[in-house]
């Protein structure tokens, strides 16, 4: 592509379609990034080789035994409540140099900070606990259901967008996928 008198974008619309007319008789190459900005709880899961699911669940001390009781809106959350997020990742196949990055809401903080290595159910991985995501790095992911779990304090009431989880291959980028969008309502 020698500059942008060879090739001009003839319509652009915001339902998705691009077309693009070359002036040259001969094959071209070329590449479209499309960026937009969405509310993070508004996003719907996408799937590759890797599907991921994510379930924000209140731990509770019932009969001096722990339950994990999913948020399904009737539930009332307040500053002080331990949270378990339990991120599901399912793949068909070997995945090598996998990141995981798990977005975390700003009234919530981790009850563990440490970083470091990993090992469970059959998979070894290095999580990272960062301001705002936890981070969990692989170096090859077998076939099937993985599930990580790691808990969050309540620190402030409000509405906040608890993100999305994302996966994608280090060196294979077409490789990723991406959850739903969580919001949490925290009452005093």
């Amino acid at each position: 592509m020698t500059g942008p008198s060879r090739f001009a974008v003839a319509s652009c619309t915001l339902s998705g379609t691009v077309t693009i007319t070359s002036k040259a008789d001969k094959p071209s190459w070329g590449a479209l990034h499309w960026q937009y900005f969405e509310r993070m709880d508004r996003i719907t899961p996408h799937e590759s080789p890797f599907s991921l699911k994510k379930e924000v669940m209140l731990t509770e001390q019932q009969d001096g035994t722990t339950q994990l009781v999913p948020l399904n809106g009737t539930r009332k959350l307040k500053p002080g409540d331990k949270l378990t997020i339990r991120i599901e990742l399912r793949t068909d196949r070997y995945v090598d140099y996998v990141y995981l990055k798990d977005l975390r809401a700003a009234g919530l903080e981790p009850t563990e900070t440490l970083s470091g290595y990993r090992y469970k159910g059959g998979l070894g991985y290095y999580q990272s606990m960062r301001d705002v995501s936890a981070n969990f790095f692989f170096d090859r992911i077998p076939p099937g259901t993985h599930v990580f779990e790691y808990t969050l304090r309540v620190t402030h009431e409000g509405e906040f967008s608890n993100g999305i989880t994302t996966a994608q291959c280090m060196y294979a980028p077409e490789f990723a996928s991406h959850s739903e969008g969580v919001r949490l309502k925290i009452d005093e």
